[in-house]
């Protein structure tokens, strides 16, 4: 059936059925007096009156008794929409029961039979505020969270992309604060029970929740530990990482192994000692005797000069060992005063034979930097002979396992009122500092060669290290006290 917009009765029927239907409320004033005219069902529901109740009441028998809510205040913001069409405001009404209902108000100026009204359409925003201030308050939390917390936290997807971090996670990830994050595994390594994993194995782990560790290297590395909970989203899955800073224990960790191991090689060292004393003891009677021997037969063979001189070679090899033996036992006993010195330069000329004997089967060059000028230094000479013989081993037979171009270089001088030895090979250098870590890197090295020149070093007031040359290979050296000129 077709409605004849023409008709006045069908279209003011129409006009009151939507009006009464529509959950907006409306209130209509008169546009000169702002007495209310009308107020449809949602209106009367919400202030708790009905139309002839609404009709008398003024702006202070249905708003808020805040001051901006005063009737001279409620009449001018509905004279604005008479005069120039349209207004709108927030406004506290007031029910009947008392309650304060905060809304959104908009005033228009309609054109009635009667003369100009004011139509005021309005609707509950109590319920919406609430959610505008938990969603602040809500805000303000993730806000503190990310930017003033000292909580490490990563919040990932199921490949591992890093989706959100707090500050501090973005600081010690090393990351730029506008740039994207990436995968987390181009910041660090994650570990589980300590062992390196991949990312879907400890998102496998994460039912519900798995513990993990991050290592973020650098000069200093960083070490991390925490959790890592898996979380229902509205569009899937996502991973919350939780972490806090343990480098300081994992360092502590690693003080007290590396104490460990020193407090082994000290009881080596002990050990060692024993051993010294014994051995110099049972071994200088049969070096006395070798010798003797050795003196009755070169009285007997003076007409054959290669067995002269295979005796005297032997004798003074002889010579040489009860030397060692009794550097040993002066060495093992009390040490705080040294009185010999001797030239570094003329203890590594002394070492160069016995080092070149031992590369010249592997192939190595060795090259003598001699000081141009002499290094005197306080020390026990034979031992710190025995060190030189040492490094220099080590660096021949480091050189004897790599390419051709096997070059060993033995350098003296004078460096800070120090006296400065340096073995330097081309070889493929070492994995940790063995004077820290193990004192040895060979495969079946026991480390007493390096441990012993640790000590001899040490005991003599001096230092020792190792450390990598930037060209490759290796850099072995000790310095002693310098002891004024010769």
């Amino acid at each position: 059936m077709e409605v004849d917009p023409r008709s006045p009765e069908l279209a003011e029927n129409d006009f009151v059925a939507m009006m009464n239907a529509v959950r907006m409320c409306v209130l209509l004033h008169d546009a000169e007096t702002k007495r209310i005219l009308w107020a449809n069902p949602a209106a009367c529901e919400m202030l708790e009156w009905d139309v002839a109740e609404l009709r008398p009441l003024t702006a202070s028998d249905m708003s808020s008794s805040a001051q901006q809510y005063d009737r001279v205040l409620g009449r001018a913001w509905l004279q604005v929409a008479a005069e120039r069409g349209m207004n709108r405001v927030e406004w506290h009404y007031r029910s009947r029961s008392g309650r304060i209902i905060p809304t959104d108000a908009l005033a228009v100026r309609v054109e009635l039979a009667q003369g100009p009204a004011v139509m005021v359409q309005f609707r509950d925003i109590e319920r919406e505020q609430e959610i505008e201030r938990q969603l602040r308050l809500t805000t303000s939390w993730v806000d503190a969270l990310a930017h003033h917390t000292s909580a490490i936290a990563l919040m990932l997807d199921p490949s591992g992309e890093v989706r959100f971090a707090t500050d501090t996670a973005v600081a010690v990830l090393g990351a730029g604060t506008d740039e994207p994050l990436g995968r987390l595994s181009d910041h660090g390594v994650v570990r589980v029970d300590g062992r390196v994993s991949t990312w879907d194995e400890i998102v496998h782990r994460a039912e519900p929740v798995t513990p993990v560790q991050l290592e973020v290297p650098g000069s200093e590395p960083v070490w991390l530990e925490g959790s890592l909970e898996r979380l229902k989203v509205v569009d899937g899955e996502a991973l919350l990482m939780l972490l806090h800073d343990v480098s300081d224990r994992v360092q502590d960790e690693v003080r007290r192994d590396r104490e460990s191991r020193r407090e082994n090689h000290l009881a080596r060292y002990n050990a060692m000692g024993d051993m010294a004393m014994a051995i110099a003891h049972e071994l200088g009677q049969p070096l006395a005797a070798a010798g003797n021997f050795l003196a009755g037969v070169r009285s007997g063979v003076r007409d054959d000069e290669r067995l002269v001189y295979g005796v005297d070679s032997a004798v003074r090899q002889i010579e040489r060992a009860s030397a060692i033996v009794g550097s040993l036992r002066a060495f093992v006993g009390h040490l705080e005063h040294l009185s010999q010195v001797a030239d570094l330069n003329d203890v590594v000329e002394e070492c160069l034979y016995f080092v070149r004997l031992r590369a010249e089967p592997a192939g190595v060059e060795v090259e003598f930097r001699r000081s141009p000028g002499a290094v005197p230094v306080r020390c026990e000479r034979v031992l710190t002979g025995q060190v030189v013989l040492n490094l220099c081993f080590n660096a021949v037979d480091e050189m004897a396992e790599c390419p051709p171009d096997r070059k060993v270089v033995i350098s003296t001088g004078v460096e800070g009122g120090e006296g400065v030895l340096t073995v330097d090979d081309r070889g493929r250098g070492f994995p940790r500092d063995p004077f820290e870590e193990s004192f040895t890197a060979k495969e079946h090295g026991s480390g007493i060669g390096l441990a012993l020149s640790h000590r001899i070093i040490t005991r003599q007031h001096g230092r020792i290290w190792a450390e990598r040359r930037t060209g490759g290979g290796s850099r072995f050296g000790f310095a002693l006290p310098l002891a004024g000129d010769l």
